[in-house]
């Protein structure tokens, strides 16, 4: 081994070469001209994918004019806005011809054989980091003058093939597993909605006599089960909450937490309940897509912006009850909006819900408390083994 003379990446084989970026590649720079090529590419997250140039965010064929036309092997930086945005994969390498924004830098290496090395080492790179301590100016972009200078570890070719070789063998197995964890989490998030769906508006005794509610999300229901309306089982509260904007939260101390929509989104010094209430969403998407929870318990002293309602229990049901009847409703029929979805606060107090008699919400509530524990232990296990292997795919890996 040598000091490879390169910071970020320390010693390197005796034998390998230390080149710069502009040794490697060439910049492309192949204007679209007369929309020859209309296969429009995007980099999202390290992927270089497909989109589809009829429907892309309302900008006209004409305005893919100036795209830049790259080919398969092209390695694509996207070296804007450095300042702001911390998170991004920002390299991506090409499997096909097409056009992405002249606003990124398109390289294509001189030997094509050496395209997967070079992407996998400004890969690398780019996890650690690196590109933003090179940017400069107001919104610390970079272009291609900025960036040929960067010295690059080169071995011979027949070792940057099988290290892209090893690579891709690795990375693919990885990305199995971390794929097949995902859509093992989404089968048990839909499983514990099942379960609590069916718990609230069926009971627990499979052999309960059964009647049609007459409520479309609800079906059949226990006979001696009623239907009522959110007005009718809690109080509503939205006069306590207040928005404060980002700028003028103090959370010097952070002492509290800051709901909106989605949760706890913030931490301030200041609160506006004190009390054991549930929250649910008053807008955003999340109303018709569900990816989140829309009930949230809150208890203690905390802060309610205007983007959830406040509803404060009654004392003839269960905190913990009411929540799952509220997280099973289907307030499909009660949104308003198509752009920003919204739940208004008559909307939301006048939908229908089943309630079982007190000492049947003890027992639903235990029973679902035990199930939805034991669901979210393994769903956060599965989440912790997609970080790990994202952490030794990456070891610079962070989840934001």
């Amino acid at each position: 081994m040598k000091d490879s003379g390169i910071e970020w990446v320390g010693e390197i084989p005796k034998h390998w070469q230390i080149k710069v970026l502009f040794q490697l590649a060439t910049q492309v720079k192949n204007k679209n001209k007369d929309l020859v090529e209309k296969n429009l590419l995007s980099l999202s997250y390290g992927k270089i994918k497909r989109k589809n140039i009829e429907k892309s965010e309302g900008l006209l064929p004409a305005s893919f004019d100036g795209y830049n036309i790259i080919e398969e092997n092209d390695i694509v930086l996207r070296l804007t806005d450095l300042q702001n945005d911390h998170t991004s994969l920002r390299v991506g390498r090409t499997t096909e011809r097409g056009i992405i924004t002249s606003a990124y830098v398109t390289i294509r290496p001189i030997n094509s054989n050496t395209s997967k090395y070079l992407y996998y080492l400004l890969h690398s790179f780019d996890i650690k980091k690196g590109f933003y301590g090179m940017g400069a100016g107001v919104r610390q972009g970079l272009n291609f003058e900025e960036v040929k200078m960067l010295k690059i570890p080169v071995p011979p070719i027949e070792e940057q093939i099988s290290i892209a070789a090893y690579l891709d063998e690795k990375c693919s197995k990885i990305d199995e597993i971390i794929a097949s964890a995902k859509a093992s989490i989404e089968d048990y998030k839909q499983w514990k909605t099942s379960i609590i769906y069916e718990a609230v508006t069926k009971g627990l005794d499979p052999d309960a006599e059964m009647k049609d509610s007459g409520i479309e999300w609800i079906g059949k229901m226990p006979l001696h089960w009623k239907v009522s309306r959110i007005k009718n089982e809690t109080i509503n509260e939205d006069n306590l909450r207040e928005p404060i904007s980002a700028e003028n939260r103090n959370n010097q101390l952070g002492l509290y937490d800051y709901y909106g929509a989605s949760g706890a989104i913030d931490k301030i010094d200041d609160y506006n309940v004190d009390d054991e209430v549930l929250l649910i969403g008053e807008d955003g998407a999340n109303l018709r897509m569900r990816n989140l929870p829309l009930v949230y318990k809150a208890k203690g002293k905390f802060w309610v912006n205007n983007h959830a309602h406040i509803l404060k229990v009654k004392d003839s049901n269960l905190y913990d009850y009411m929540a799952y009847v509220l997280e099973a409703g289907d307030y499909s029929n009660y949104i308003t909006g198509s752009a920003q979805p919204k739940l208004s606060q008559f909307n939301l107090m006048r939908f229908p819900i089943p309630i079982a008699p007190i000492n049947e919400q003890f027992k639903i509530e235990k029973f679902l408390n035990n199930k939805c524990l034991g669901i979210d232990k393994i769903i956060t296990e599965k989440e912790l083994l997609i970080i790990d292997l994202e952490s030794y795919k990456n070891p610079s890996y962070t989840r934001s």
